[in-house]
C-alpha cells in the first residue's frame, strides 16, 4: 500500500496545484466563462448535466470497444504475417509507416463518402488508429527473441510452430501489451473523431453541439470524460497484462 501511494501522490499533488492555479487565475483575471471556465464551473456543469450524458457516454464506449477489438486483432494479424514471411515485411513495412502520415481527421470524410454514415466508416477510423502501435510493438517483441534459446530449440528439433508458441510469443508478450495499451488510449480518441464526422449520439457528437453553442464548460466536461475513458481502458489492459505476464520481473521503484 505504501509503495502504491508513493507512486500516486506526486501526480495527485501536481494536478491539485494545477487546478488551484487555474481557479485562481480565472477569478483574479475575471476571465469570461465562455472563454475559459473555472474548475468549479466545470464541476457544477458536470453535476447538473450528468443525467443527460449517459447516453452519449454509452454510445462512445460501445464504439470504442468494438473498434479497439477489431483494430487490435488486425494489428496482431498483420504483425504475425509479416513476422512469418520476411519478404512481405520488407515490402509492406514502409507502407505501414506511410499510413500513419495521413491525418485521421483528413481521411475520415473520405470514408464517410465511400461507406456512408453508418457504423463501418467509424470502425475503420478506430482500426486505422489502433492497429499500428499493436503491429509495431508485436513485431519488435518477436524480433527480440533470445538468440541462444532460439538456436537451442532448433538444435533439439523444434519446428516453427513450436518455436513460435513456446518461445517467441511468450517472450514478446510484454512488448505486445505495450502496444495494446497505447491502442487502448488511442481507441477513445478514434471514436470521438469518428463521431465528429457523422453520428447521432456520442461524446464527439455532444462536443460538436456544445461548440456550436459556445458552451465551453460543457466542452471541458466532455474532455474530462474522454480522459477518464482513456485511463480506464489503459488500466484494464494493464491489469490484464499483470495477470497474464506473471513471469515479467518487477521494475525497481
Amino acid at each position: 500500500m505504501k509503495r502504491w501511494w508513493s507512486h500516486v501522490w506526486p501526480p495527485f499533488v501536481a494536478v491539485l496545484f494545477f487546478l488551484i492555479a487555474w481557479q485562481l487565475c480565472t477569478s483574479l483575471f475575471d476571465i469570461e466563462k465562455w472563454i475559459l471556465p473555472s474548475p468549479a464551473d466545470i464541476a457544477k456543469q458536470t453535476a447538473e448535466g450528468a443525467g443527460g450524458l449517459w447516453g452519449h457516454v454509452f454510445a462512445t464506449v460501445k464504439l470504442t470497444l468494438e473498434g479497439f477489438v477489431i483494430g487490435t486483432s488486425v494489428g496482431l494479424l498483420i504483425a504475425l504475417i509479416l513476422h512469418m514471411i520476411p519478404f512481405l515485411k520488407s515490402a509492406l513495412y514502409p507502407l505501414l509507416i506511410l499510413s500513419q502520415n495521413i491525418p485521421t481527421i483528413a481521411l475520415a470524410p473520405l470514408l464517410m463518402i465511400w461507406f456512408g454514415f453508418g457504423l463501418l466508416p467509424k470502425l475503420i477510423v478506430i482500426t486505422l488508429v489502433c492497429f499500428f502501435p499493436v503491429a509495431v510493438a508485436t513485431m519488435g517483441g518477436l524480433k527480440q527473441t533470445d538468440r541462444m534459446m532460439l538456436n537451442y530449440m532448433r538444435m533439439i528439433g523444434a519446428n516453427k510452430c513450436q518455436i513460435f508458441t513456446k518461445l517467441e510469443l511468450p517472450h514478446a508478450l510484454p512488448s505486445i501489451f505495450s502496444g495494446i495499451k497505447i491502442a487502448a488510449t488511442y481507441s477513445v480518441m478514434g471514436a470521438v473523431i469518428a463521431e465528429w464526422i457523422g453520428a447521432e449520439k456520442g461524446i464527439g457528437y455532444y462536443m460538436m453541439l456544445q461548440k456550436a453553442g459556445y458552451r465551453t464548460d460543457r466542452m471541458f466536461v466532455a474532455i474530462m470524460i474522454i480522459v477518464a475513458l482513456s485511463l480506464m481502458m489503459f488500466g484494464l489492459i494493464a491489469l490484464l497484462e499483470k495477470w497474464l505476464v506473471r513471469w515479467k520481473p518487477k521494475q525497481e521503484s
